[in-house]
């Protein structure tokens, strides 16, 4: 007699569980750039609309210079100054920018495609009405980041350090943070799809905790949020005996 057992189908139950788990948020699909042999750009500055194609920018000084509405494509720029740089409505693609350095870069309303921002030092960089598609941002700190009303689709912060990093009114899709800190994050009227935080190093909320539906935290970072969650509410946690 062949006796049957429920073992068979409670493995299958955990494994189904499992799965189901498993798509409590979809990963970001990661920047795949592959750099063609490029040639050193001998320009002697950025140019407004300027279309740079296959060019390396190494230790480049672009301090104060217009270049925006330009187009960037399968560059890369490593070393380069950005303080107070105008990068308006610019367009990268397919390129990779490491150990940039910078205070009020103007890169706002910009397009980001299969870029990596490797080790960059930026503070005050303005990407509000932005587009970022398969970016991938490791390493570095940026300061102040105002993404305000930008739109991040596919988008990974990974061992960086984000001080107030301003998402208000942006929309978040597939976006993950990997070891990442963040100081005073603001979420004011975000709207978040597939966002994973679990894997954040520090999660500091300074403002739209409530914004956080469609978001993925542990509970770790729920315990920690208690406080913001709970103020954000009306609710009071006042110990037995406390006035």
């Amino acid at each position: 007699m062949v006796r049957k057992t429920v073992g068979g189908t409670s493995g299958s139950g955990r494994a189904g569980r499992a799965g189901r788990a498993e798509k409590l948020v979809k990963g970001a699909r990661r920047p795949g750039v592959r750099l063609p042999p490029l040639d050193p750009f001998t320009g002697g500055g950025l140019e407004p609309d300027g279309d740079y194609d296959g060019l390396e920018f190494r230790e480049t000084d672009f301090a104060g210079q217009d270049g925006g509405g330009a187009r960037f494509m399968d560059c890369a720029l490593t070393g380069c100054a950005l303080d107070e740089t105008r990068l308006h409505h610019v367009r990268l693609l397919d390129s990779v920018l490491t150990g940039i350095r910078g205070v009020g870069t103007d890169l706002a309303e910009a397009t980001l495609r299969d870029v990596e921002l490797v080790d960059a030092r930026l503070g005050g960089v303005q990407l509000h009405g932005s587009v970022l598609e398969r970016v991938l941002v490791r390493g570095g700190k940026i300061d102040y980041l105002n993404l305000r009303k930008a739109r991040l689709k596919d988008v990974v912060f990974e061992s960086c350090v984000l001080v107030e990093p301003d998402f208000g009114g942006a929309r978040l899709e597939r976006v993950e943070f990997v070891d990442c800190v963040l100081k005073g994050a603001d979420f004011s009227a975000a709207t978040l799809t597939d966002v994973d935080l679990r894997a954040a190093a520090e999660l500091d909320i300074a403002r739209g905790v409530d914004r956080l539906a469609g978001a993925v935290i542990s509970p770790s970072q729920l315990m920690d949020l208690a406080p913001v969650l709970a103020a954000e509410m009306g609710v009071r946690v006042v110990g037995v005996g406390e006035e």
